[in-house]
């Protein structure tokens, strides 16, 4: 089921800057929400969680392995959208060892990826942006 009747002829980007903290990744997800809304696209009702559910860990692991400012920018196209969350280190993500049975970190990665999802790392003078980029078979 789609989530949206209209489609965009081009691509829209909106950017929200992030609290620091433990409100980063609610804010994300309700800014990834408002975006999803605002700017609709046809997208299966799925693939629009899972890019509320990406917004999300992408977030958390900015605040729990960088530093500020963080922000979230999402670009919406026909069959695609971006994910990215800067933040204000130059350490680039490394993989976790979410992999044991008790691990209860390590994982956020693995999850996006785990989604479908193509990840890029992209350095910046003042920090860098983690992007997750999502496709979708539009109608």
């Amino acid at each position: 089921m789609d989530t949206a009747i209209a489609s965009t002829a081009r691509p829209r980007t909106v950017h929200h800057p992030l609290p620091s903290g433990p409100r980063a990744a609610g804010e994300a997800r309700r800014s990834a929400a408002r975006t999803l809304a605002l700017h609709p696209v046809r997208c299966p009702q799925e693939t629009a969680c899972d890019i509320l559910l990406i917004a999300s860990e992408l977030a958390t692991n900015a605040v729990r392995h960088a530093l500020p400012p963080y922000a979230l920018t999402i670009s919406l196209d026909r069959g695609r959208a971006g994910i990215c969350v800067s933040d204000g280190s130059l350490s680039l993500p490394r993989r976790g060892d979410g992999h044991g049975p008790d691990a209860t970190r390590g994982r956020g990665l693995q999850i996006v990826l785990a989604l479908g999802a193509d990840l890029f790392v992209s350095r910046s003078p003042r920090g860098k942006q983690v992007i997750a980029v999502i496709t979708w078979r539009d109608p």
